[in-house]
Formats: structure tokens, sequence, C-alpha cells
């Protein structure tokens, strides 16, 4: 059984923090095992974030994919940096950028990729990507599922 005593989100009523440098995302052991390493993915589909300019909302299709070491990232933990956007100004590449940087800081994954499916402000969808690098050898990577743009539904 997984120690939980670390954890001071999971269980407990915690209030959205007010940014992404304020967020904590907390992890939990993982055993790797023998063969091609697991590939964990987190969909978030109604990620939202701020203009840095406007203000006004900008909306995103986020997808996330990594092969864990020997950590997991602790999901609510994920869910309430997620949320801390919601109150963000950035670009996209700029938020894309940032989620995968901090999981990748937090988790130390044998490899990560994420992307973030922007919806159109202006008429112009933005989609962005990043990864740590080659994908595990052996690994079954799955398409994203995330369409390209045409009216993303």
């Amino acid at each position: 059984m997984i120690d939980t005593k670390t954890l001071t989100q999971l269980g407990a009523h915690v209030e959205p923090p007010q940014s992404p440098e304020t967020a904590v995302l907390e992890t939990v052991p993982f055993q790797r095992g023998d063969g091609p390493p697991a590939i964990v993915r987190f969909t978030c589909p109604e990620f939202t974030s701020l203009c840095p300019v406007t203000g006004q909302p900008d909306f995103a299709h986020i997808v996330i994919d990594y092969a864990p070491d020997a950590a997991l990232v602790e999901s609510k933990s994920l869910k309430l940096f997620m949320t801390s956007f919601r109150n963000h100004g950035a670009f996209h590449e700029d938020c894309t950028v940032m989620i995968g940087r901090r999981i990748v800081a937090a988790t130390k994954p044998l490899w990560l990729r994420i992307g973030g499916y922007w919806y159109p402000r202006g008429g112009i969808p933005i989609d962005v990507f990043w990864q740590t690098g080659a994908s595990p050898e052996g690994a079954w990577l799955p398409d994203t599922g995330v369409a390209p743009y045409r009216g993303r539904g």
C-alpha cells in the first residue's frame, strides 16, 4: 500500500491556487517493473487561461502523455494546478510549455509530451506541442485523439 501521509491535497478540502506558480504538484511512488515503460495520459478538454493582453478567456484541449520512472503526478494536485490557469494571463505557447515543464520537474519522468489544442481567437487556432526528447523504445504511444481543427468536436 502506498503511504499517502505526505500528500496535502488528496482527501482534503483545498482552495484552488491563485496562480500556477503557487500551485503544488504532488507525487506518489511508482514501481516501473520490467519491459517497456507504461504511458500515462491526462486529458483536459476544458482548459482555460486568460489572454495576457485583453484578459479574455482562452480555451484549449490539453493532452499530456508521460512515461513515469519512480513517481506519478497525483491527479488531484494536477487538477488544481490546471485550474490555477483560469486566473493566469499568458500566451498559448507559454501555458502549454509551462505545464509540461512543471510536471517534468515534479516527477522526473523517462519522457513526456504535451499537446495544447487551442480554440480560435481572431479566427486562428494555435496548436502547441512540446516533449522532452525521443519517445521510449518499445512504449505504445496512442494518437492524441484530437482532430485537426474543423470546429473541434
